[in-house]
């Protein structure tokens, strides 16, 4: 039988979705446990709708995995937040799905949301949920230069030198910067996304909201396909995977969570 499962999770307790060598904690390692236990067997090598990065948090990801045991929905769920303790990761909802389900393959468009606290004092309460800039940022310059990204482009410049997608083309279909109060917001959604895509984008708009960069320099760093062009990786801990769409024939019960944060 193969379920899926939405789930959220605070990434500042995990080194990332993926299992890795050593005794390190990650969400899949995390969840698999707890899985496990309910079912009374192994279950290993969870699909995952995006591998998240050390301090990457969720709002609603998705899962798969294939198991012989027979439990109702309701059962996974309950069973998997009663035995994941620490109150790090909660399962939102399982659901059946056939064998051409894949919780990444089957993924249409990824949705993420990157949190700025700009302001001059340091957060204490979100210290590891926001990205804490104590310049003054300015919306309508971070709003021009985003309007460079939407559409398809090659998006060499905007990840990480170790990425290893096989191709940097990329399609943005929305992207969006809010702001309510101190609080700036960056939506993105994309067919899918290269290593730090979204980190190092909200690093270039930072840096152009904050002055230092004219909104055009989004499109220059865009066009010289040379991450060395561009700005700082922002950090970790903005980001969140708001949002995962599949066709509606996997009837998946998906929540609206982008407004959590």
């Amino acid at each position: 039988m193969r379920i899926a499962l939405g789930i959220e999770y605070d990434g500042a307790a995990f080194c990332g979705w993926q299992i890795q060598v050593g005794d390190v904690a990650t969400v899949q390692g995390r969840l698999e446990q707890a899985l496990s236990q309910i079912a009374n067997e192994a279950i290993s090598q969870c699909q995952v709708a995006g591998r998240t990065d050390t301090g990457v948090h969720a709002t609603e990801q998705v899962i798969h995995f294939e198991t012989q045991a027979q439990r109702s929905m309701r059962s996974w769920v309950l069973g998997s937040n009663r035995y994941l303790t620490d109150h790090t990761i909660s399962v939102l909802w399982a659901h059946p799905v056939e064998n051409d389900f894949h919780a990444r393959f089957s993924a249409q468009r990824r949705r993420y949301r990157y949190v700025i606290l700009s302001r001059p004092i340091r957060p204490s309460f979100l210290h590891q949920q926001v990205s804490w800039d104590p310049r003054p940022l300015n919306l309508k310059r971070m709003q021009n230069a985003a309007r460079y990204f939407v559409g398809e482009h090659n998006f060499d410049s905007y990840r990480t030198v170790k990425c290893q997608a096989k191709s940097p083309v990329k399609t943005v279909y929305f992207l969006k910067v809010s702001q309510r109060g101190e609080y700036f917001y960056i939506d993105i959604e994309a067919n899918s996304f290269l290593h730090h895509m979204v980190r190092n984008i909200a690093g270039v708009l930072m840096t152009i909201g904050c002055g230092e960069q004219e909104p055009e320099w989004a499109l220059e760093v865009l066009e010289a396909r040379d991450r060395t062009k561009g700005g700082v990786t922002a950090p970790s801990g903005g980001l969140y995977l708001t949002n995962v769409t599949y066709d509606k024939k996997f009837n998946l019960p998906q929540i609206n969570s982008a407004t959590i944060i």
